[in-house]
């Protein structure tokens, strides 16, 4: 009985080990989270950074690892030792440098373990004009995507799968027996003209380019077929972020995929063109809402060409007359560490006007370290004109213009299929890292 009651003892405190180190864990990432991988400011601007983190940072230089001496650091209205910068996290920090440089801070927990390196970079104030339009998007894939290969029924009633165990889903191609494709019309004469020959494929799968060798055969109504569905464009309706005063822009907030693949498309060209909201699909619970726009694909409405697909949105440079432009204002950027829980704004079309309104939101979640970089903020819809109109966030919102504080903070990108009136956002320092 004794033994017993030794070993359930001795299993007790084994679980009361174990959850606490769980719990500390839980509690070590929870700092690790709050501290920003990379810390931006401006340069000759005080600006406070508030962590809130038990532990020190020591700042240096990035490129001889010297320690910063030439950048003053304030702390509770006090001038810190200029030699070493150490400073404590656990109380608002005033950073000031008054040159573009780059450095480093080892953040260390109680000022003894070792917590996180953060890449601190001292920029020139950033100021861009936030848009909120609406644009018709056509995008050409670099190559012809294949999205999916299979099966076909033979000129003799046989099965045929040309492509089995050669090609897959999110393979392009390149070229056909040494010659360019430039779109599916290309792949299908040539395979037509191969008159049943074997023929040479160039693939781009991934980051590799290879050649694979593949036999066409004829299909029950007697034309060759290599068995698989080809893709060479993609539309749709979506919102533009921000314009920069040398005419480059960047939207959406996160990268065009594949509807079958979910791949990241690899674009070879792409266009920018007016349009205009002509009726909403509102959001429900589990029913996502859609905006719907007129995209007229003339030259004469076209505004501008895409150039990059990219995680944190499409980029490319504005080629024409941008609706209401002569009226807008440039704007700073608000860096990750200056968002803050709370009232915020977006700007978005949804009612036809090609002039932005803006909406009332409110930010409840901030996740600086975020693995998906389309999520680092949480966003709740307050307005009510705009829950009138729409439900909350809807598709084609996605790159609306969050403002905060009066600064560009980042674009809107997801919403919650369940919640419509909640949904995500990038910030737009991920989005300019993005465009490059």
């Amino acid at each position: 009985m004794e033994k017993k009651k030794k070993w359930v003892r001795q299993l007790i405190l084994s679980l009361s080990m174990a959850g606490g180190v769980f719990i500390f864990g839980i509690w070590i990432y929870h700092l690790w989270d709050k501290v920003p991988s990379a810390i931006r400011i401006r340069a000759g601007v005080k600006q406070e950074l508030e962590l809130g983190v038990p532990g020190k940072g020591e700042l240096y230089r990035e490129s001889d690892m010297e320690y910063l001496q030439a950048v003053p650091v304030l702390q509770s209205g006090k001038a810190a030792d200029a030699e070493s910068l150490v400073v404590n996290l656990n109380r608002p920090v005033t950073l000031m440098a008054n040159q573009e440089q780059s450095y480093r801070m080892d953040v260390k927990l109680f000022g003894v373990f070792p917590l996180k390196t953060v890449d601190v970079e001292v920029i020139e104030d950033v100021q861009i004009y936030p848009m909120g339009i609406p644009i018709g998007i056509y995008i050409r894939t670099d190559g012809v995507l294949v999205i999916n290969e299979g099966e076909f029924v033979g000129e003799n009633g046989n099965t045929q799968e040309p492509a089995k165990y050669l090609l897959q889903a999110g393979d392009y191609i390149l070229k056909v027996n040494g010659e360019n494709v430039a779109d599916k019309k290309d792949v299908i004469n040539l395979v037509e003209n191969a008159q049943g020959e074997e023929m040479i494929l160039t693939i781009r799968r991934n980051q590799e380019i290879f050649d694979v060798k593949i036999l066409p055969q004829k299909n029950e109504d007697g034309e060759y077929r290599l068995g698989i569905w080809i893709r060479d464009n993609a539309q749709g309706v979506g919102t533009m972020t921000f314009m920069t005063q040398d005419q480059q822009f960047g939207a959406l907030g996160h990268g065009i995929n594949d509807t079958d693949t979910a791949q990241l498309m690899k674009i070879g060209s792409g266009s920018l063109y007016k349009t205009e909201i002509i009726s909403v699909k509102k959001g429900e619970d589990g029913v996502p809402g859609e905006l719907t726009g007129i995209i007229d694909y003339n030259l004469e409405n076209k505004i501008g060409v895409v150039s990059a697909n990219t995680e944190g949105g499409i980029f490319g440079t504005i080629q024409g007359n941008v609706p209401d432009i002569e009226e807008r204002q440039v704007i700073s950027i608000g860096f990750k560490q200056e968002v803050t829980l709370g009232e915020a704004q977006i700007l978005c079309c949804v009612d036809g006007e090609v002039v932005p309104k803006s909406y009332s939101v409110e930010i409840t979640g901030i996740h600086l370290n975020h693995d998906n970089v389309n999520r680092g903020m949480e966003l709740k819809v307050t307005d009510e004109e705009l829950i009138r109109q729409t439900g909350g966030i809807v598709q084609g919102m996605s790159g609306s213009p969050i403002i905060q504080d009066g600064k560009l903070v980042g674009a809107v990108t997801h919403v919650l299929v369940n919640d419509p009136t909640r949904g995500y956002g990038i910030f737009i320092e991920n989005m300019l890292d993005a465009a490059g």
